[in-house]
């Protein structure tokens, strides 16, 4: 479980990190790379809840 915490945590902290790139820097390409990490950070996200709700349910 702590394992799972960090690399979600690892993974929203890159995608600070691209937003910041894209700020300062203007260029579309650290958006992107943010928005396709942001999205992937948050389907573990989910899927790491739904698998603690159903080990809480059902275990």
């Amino acid at each position: 479980m702590p394992v799972v915490r960090l690399v979600l945590l690892v993974l929203l902290i890159a995608c600070g990190v691209c937003f910041a790139l894209f700020a300062f820097t203007g260029e579309a390409r650290y958006k992107r790379i943010g928005l396709v990490t942001l999205k992937w950070t948050l389907i573990a996200a989910v899927a790491f809840f739904v698998a603690l709700f159903l080990e809480r349910e059902y275990g």
